[in-house]
């Protein structure tokens, strides 16, 4: 029952962020004082993130290492540089478009495995590129805005950096030893853990949008059309290029499937979190409208993908390489 439930929420997780996002815009007061916390929610899908990682994952880095290095570099390059552009090209003020930025120098969102397996994509693959990023997300992300940001920021990449390992690196470094420590001593635990995490990322996601919509309100519903085209551009050439870069460097369909997750949809809460404890409160707005949108066009293409393959979906098997 418990894992019916964690999948139904993780199914869903559109029509949650949509109908909530829409309740906050009506009545804002309620969700504000979540925004006291959104660091510690997304620790928290962190956490669940750790939880769903094994040993094996990380093995699977020595086995892989070119479509991993691939998958890795198109989410490090592609979507920091393409944020930037979006930024200079649409003219967007600095104080919000360093929220496209930040969205941009995240790691992969842990969405992606999910549309990876609704879209049937090589599954094991994305969970290393987003294992990957999300460790490395400490170092990457600070070297990105201090580059693209220069003079623009007073953030020093030594408080950022300590911020990300923070909210990132020891929550899914906990998540991962609390695994390993079930499996050995607490097997039905551990199976039990694996059932209700999705549904508790899956809220603590809801409500860290909840919490920014309901923070601003005012701009959201006085953003101009840029900053929604932004948003949109960003995700759908995120999306494009790491379907692009994958297919031209020779990767199976699958795989190709798995890196335009990773690219396109990113972990923006993060990004919310980042805005929020080193920026204007303005600089979340783009963060939380790409959390919101990325969660539409995801499943719309994994349902994409998966409308011309022969194979019944009930049938699909997700492939694991070894090569």
């Amino acid at each position: 029952m418990l894992e019916r439930v964690g999948n139904v929420t993780s199914k869903y997780v559109v029509v949650w962020v949509v109908i909530v996002a829409a309740v906050a815009l009506h009545t804002p007061e309620t969700f504000i004082p979540i925004g006291d916390y959104i660091s510690v929610l997304l620790g928290v899908v962190m956490l669940g993130m750790g939880v769903t990682l094994t040993p094996d994952d990380f093995r699977r880095i020595a086995e892989r290492p070119r479509d991993v290095l691939v998958g890795a570099l198109a989410q490090w390059v592609v979507m920091p540089v393409l944020a930037y552009v979006l930024v200079v090209t649409l003219g967007l003020p600095w104080e919000i478009g360093v929220g496209l930025v930040l969205v941009g120098a995240a790691p992969g969102g842990t969405a992606s495995n999910v549309m990876t397996y609704l879209g049937r994509g090589d599954i094991a693959l994305s969970v290393t590129i987003t294992s990957v990023t999300t460790i490395a997300a400490p170092l990457v992300m600070p070297v990105w805005i201090v580059l693209l940001a220069g003079e623009q920021i007073t953030v020093t990449f030594a408080k950022m950096t300590q911020e990300i390992v923070l909210i990132v690196l020891i929550p899914v470094v906990a998540g991962l030893g609390l695994r390993l420590l079930l499996d050995e001593y607490a097997p039905t635990a551990a199976k039990v853990g694996l059932s209700i995490f999705p549904a508790i990322s899956v809220i603590a996601i809801v409500a860290i949008v909840a919490a920014v919509v309901g923070l601003d309100v005012e701009e959201i519903l006085t953003a101009s059309a840029v900053v929604f085209l932004a948003v949109v551009l960003h995700n759908g050439l995120g999306l494009g290029a790491g379907y692009g870069v994958s297919y031209l460097t020779g990767m199976a369909k699958d795989r190709a499937r798995a890196c335009a997750f990773e690219v396109g949809l990113q972990n923006s809460g993060l990004g919310v979190a980042l805005a929020v404890a080193f920026f204007d409160p303005i600089a979340a707005l783009i963060p939380a409208l790409f959390s919101v949108w990325h969660n539409v066009t995801g499943p719309e293409l994994a349902t994409a993908f998966t409308w011309n393959d022969e194979d019944p979906i009930d049938d699909y098997e997700p492939a694991i390489h070894s090569d």
